[in-house]
């Protein structure tokens, strides 16, 4: 049943003129929309969102998950829940306004001083198919009683135009999982499904997967299952390339073709950051399989074709996975930033016009969150940058010691500038102490807090200043003992003032 108007939890709108206009636009081959990713705003008022566009085509959302942004334009309640460490409590993580991004400086700050894992993901849908931690299975997980666990709420910030949001980063054990779900395809009824996942973070294990699966978790026989696969998995062997790839986990196999293996030479596997993942399954005669860049672009098809021999009719039950094979498979990795299920098969413009909302959505590396992490080396003393002792103090003076690859050395640049560090479940940034603009002033870290003297220029030539002072981040004395504190200092071409991010 519909909630009422009280209900902040779960609110959409009718879909609009503007849905039908973005899909014609996409099968056009014409963007959806011409404000910049970066300054583009989400309100009630814009029906573009992904489920809205779902609903428009006659294929409407039965499960909508993501932990950075509203996949409805009038959705106005929690996307997550996390749980502190310190004291066990939890919080639900919201939205900045109404079809809008996560936001997730709550989440920042419920989490200083300790970690915090993310306990469930909410559904967005009326049909309230929220994703718990999986209570495990045939193959049990790491947490009690063979359970999975919950992935890190502060491994995997990243940037939604502009806006600092936080992904699920799935590490081998992690799962999420409801059984019975309510209103989700099954036997061979036709269903869709969309992910937006990462490149950067996979394996070749089974299973990092999100779509349907058997109640049981146990292995009850093909075609159970309808769930799309993402990793570097070539289960029937002879594949071109090394992946990762999309493809479809029907039970008993990760199916790029109706034949299993990927012979394409077009497609060797699939490198963005960001990476949209695509199946629809009419439950008899066809599957699909399709990807694209989760940044920009349209999709490509890498399969359309006539389900594998011995999986038509489809049997698909009714749990909704995220993580783990439908037998709890606990192996696989990766990361889940959103992704819908639908009950029928979507059309090609459908999905056309969701992909030109998700390229809209402005997913980055930077700004609130970090770029691919790294090391930050000092050439001259062959050592490595880092917070002394991994403190969540702000203040505390950065200095130099041997690289050892630990969180309190591993730095993210963000395309707002910042040089970020995430430890003990805080994200903090490197700072100009007291906005210093002299030789001599104090390099720190402090919480993150948009000002100029924590914006940072990486210079061709291996120099990182400070953008109000133009000085140059500098090993004090030109010393190379581990502990020496790093300063700003006159740029002068010596070595003790040139560094990598590796």
């Amino acid at each position: 049943m519909p909630r009422s108007a009280t209900d902040r939890r779960r609110r959409r709108f009718p879909a609009t003129f503007l849905i039908v206009l973005a899909m014609a636009l996409a099968a056009l081959g014409t963007p959806a929309f011409a404000t910049s990713p970066a300054v583009r705003t989400t309100t009630a008022a814009d029906a573009s969102l992904p489920c809205d566009i779902y609903a428009a085509g006659g294929t409407p959302c039965v499960t909508a998950h993501s932990t950075t942004r509203a996949l409805f334009a009038a959705y106005n309640g929690p996307l997550y829940q996390i749980q502190r460490s310190s004291d066990r409590a939890y919080r639900d993580v919201g939205v900045l306004a109404a079809g809008g991004y996560a936001d997730a400086a709550s989440q920042v700050s419920f989490c200083a001083g300790t970690s915090c894992t993310i306990t469930k993901i909410y559904d967005q849908t009326s049909r309230h198919n929220d994703l718990p931690i999986s209570w495990g299975g045939y193959w049990k997980g790491p947490g009690p009683n063979g359970s999975d666990v919950g992935a890190d709420a502060m491994a995997l910030p990243v940037t939604a135009a502009g806006h600092q949001v936080f992904g699920v980063k799935v590490t081998p054990g992690v799962g999420y999982r409801l059984d019975h779900a309510s209103g989700v395809a099954t036997g061979a009824q036709p269903e869709g499904i969309y992910m937006v996942t990462s490149s950067n973070y996979t394996n070749q294990w089974c299973c990092f997967d999100y779509g349907s699966g058997e109640n049981s978790h146990t292995d009850t026989g093909n075609a159970t299952m309808n769930a799309i696969y993402w990793g570097n998995a070539c289960w029937f062997g002879g594949c071109t390339g090394s992946g990762p790839w999309v493809e479809a986990d029907l039970e008993n196999g990760m199916f790029h073709t109706n034949t299993g293996s990927n012979k394409d030479p077009n497609n060797p596997g699939v490198h963005h950051p960001f990476v949209s993942a695509w199946l629809k399954n009419n439950g008899t005669t066809n599957f699909t399989l399709k990807y694209g860049n989760g940044a920009s672009g349209g999709l490509t098809t890498t399969f359309s074709g006539p389900l594998p021999n011995g999986y038509s009719p489809m049997k698909v039950d009714s749990s909704v996975l995220l993580g783990t094979g439908g037998d709890n498979s606990p192996s696989g990795q990766g990361e889940f930033f959103e992704g819908a299920m639908t009950t029928g098969y979507p059309s090609d413009a459908t999905e056309n016009a969701v992909q030109a909302s998700i390229t809209a959505a402005g997913y980055g590396t930077g700004g609130g969150g970090g770029g691919t992490p790294g090391p930050l080396r000092a050439v001259g003393a062959g050592k490595c940058l880092e917070v002394p002792g991994g403190s969540t103090t702000p203040g505390t003076q950065t200095q130099i010691r041997d690289c050892t690859g630990a969180a309190n050395q591993t730095w993210s640049q963000s395309t707002a500038h910042e040089l970020t560090v995430s430890v003990g479940g805080s994200r903090l940034c490197l700072d100009a102490s007291g906005q210093g603009t002299s030789p001599g002033t104090k390099v720190i870290t402090w919480s993150c807090n948009g000002q100029s003297n924590q914006q940072w220029t990486l210079n061709a030539d291996g120099t990182v200043t400070g953008a109000p002072s133009g000085l140059c981040l500098d090993v004090t004395g030109a010393a190379t003992a581990n502990g020496t504190p790093v300063q700003l200092w006159t740029c002068n071409g010596q070595s003790n003032q040139r560094w990598t991010l590796d």
